[in-house]
């Protein structure tokens, strides 16, 4: 397979065997695990008047939780969407489990919107269009904003821009991409580290785990949050080489050696095989069973808030 893009260790996408093996084979021989495609999710209605008024500067970020890997983080001044994917349905057909926390007619004034990568519950085109603040993506994005669309920012991993105040890096992630037929690995995938003036926050998009983890803790040592995925996992000889089970994202959190774990990427759309309401219950049996302090771990409802702010 050729690519214009690969992870860290080289790798790639599983090849078309694996994925006719997962998405047919395995399915026709009765070996795929089967789930409902609806479950219980907690969302609250956020609040829409503290939500219009970013924290100031030295005020710490504000993190809202809007679903799936979708958050508005607002700090010094502005308000940043993160893989925003708001609509009822993601590709026309994979309908949410629970609305969004913030509808897109009730958000503030976006500053700008960060896209980790091409996959469509995370680049959701109509969302963004809608939105239409400038996006920060990773490296070839710029082919999916014609004219019309927003502007873009393109980033190589460990590359960074400013928006207002604020300083957006583009960090590594285990991940892939693909939007079309023939455009494997053409664009670049990653997560974000936000660095504002009191508060320093990092996204990790869609990821598997990686080694690469301790290289961004190391280079961000400061991390007052990490934003976490949790779900998306089922099976795991499959799932594992693209995305985290609840324990791997736990030995994530403690390689970046983030002050607070948000947990994401669950509840929000069937992608795979596990019920949609059991990853935030593994998550709490890895952290009991490490005997981790409960305070740091924040499995929010949908459109829950939590301030964060750097210790001292």
């Amino acid at each position: 397979m050729t690519a214009r893009f690969k992870n860290l260790d080289g790798s790639l996408p599983h090849p078309l065997g694996n994925v006719f093996k997962w998405a047919v084979g395995d399915k026709l021989a009765g070996k795929r695990r089967k789930s409902p495609d609806t479950a219980p999710v907690r969302r609250v209605e956020p609040d829409l008047t503290a939500l219009a008024t970013p924290p100031a500067v030295g005020e710490g970020a504000r993190l809202t939780w809007l679903g799936h890997a979708s958050w508005l983080v607002q700090l010094d001044g502005v308000s940043l969407l993160i893989d925003p994917a708001l609509r009822d349905t993601i590709t026309g057909f994979i309908r949410r489990n629970v609305g969004p926390g913030v509808p897109m007619e009730k958000l503030p004034p976006i500053t700008a919107t960060l896209v980790s990568h091409n996959h469509f519950d995370h680049l959701d085109m109509p969302t963004v269009r809608q939105v239409g603040a400038p996006v920060v993506s990773g490296l070839g994005m710029a082919r999916y904003f014609r004219p019309g669309s927003p502007p873009i920012t393109e980033l190589d991993w460990w590359g960074s821009t400013r928006v207002g105040p604020v300083t957006v890096h583009f960090v590594p992630a285990q991940h892939w991409s693909r939007r079309g037929l023939n455009d494997v690995n053409e664009t670049l995938w990653g997560g974000f580290v936000v660095q504002g003036s009191s508060a320093c926050v990092y996204h990790s998009g869609d990821t598997a785990y990686f080694d690469g983890f301790k290289e961004i803790g190391r280079r961000f040592p400061t991390l007052d949050a990490a934003m976490l995925p949790i779900g998306a996992y089922d099976p795991g000889w499959f799932m594992e080489k693209q995305h985290m089970n609840p324990e791997q994202a736990v030995q994530a959190y403690e390689d970046l050696g983030a002050r607070r774990f948000l947990a994401m990427h669950w509840g929000t759309f069937k992608l795979t095989d596990e019920p949609l309401d059991e990853p935030p219950q593994r998550l709490d049996s890895e952290w009991g069973r490490r005997k981790l302090p409960r305070e740091p771990l924040h499995v929010l409802a949908v459109g829950e808030s939590l301030s964060v702010r750097r210790a001292g």
